[in-house]
């Protein structure tokens, strides 16, 4: 289980452990909160191919899926 700061995850950078499209690493480019700071959206670019997608932030917390860091 990855631990994420909600303040500190704007920027942040991931490697997807099962690459798709060739796309493995990841920025996290886009967040929105709401009234009580919590998080709502974010937003996840591939580095090599720039192509955005909307991300449910919950999921970078399964080390199944996500790693933090670039590896």
């Amino acid at each position: 289980m990855n631990k994420i700061n909600p303040a500190k995850l704007l920027n942040s950078k991931w490697t997807a452990v099962k690459p798709s499209h060739k796309e493995k690493h990841f920025l996290v480019t886009e967040i929105e909160f709401d009234e009580q700071d919590c998080v709502i959206a974010c937003v996840i670019e591939a580095v090599m191919t720039k192509r955005t997608m909307p991300l449910n932030w919950q999921d970078l917390k399964d080390d199944n899926i996500w790693l933090q860091g670039w590896k």
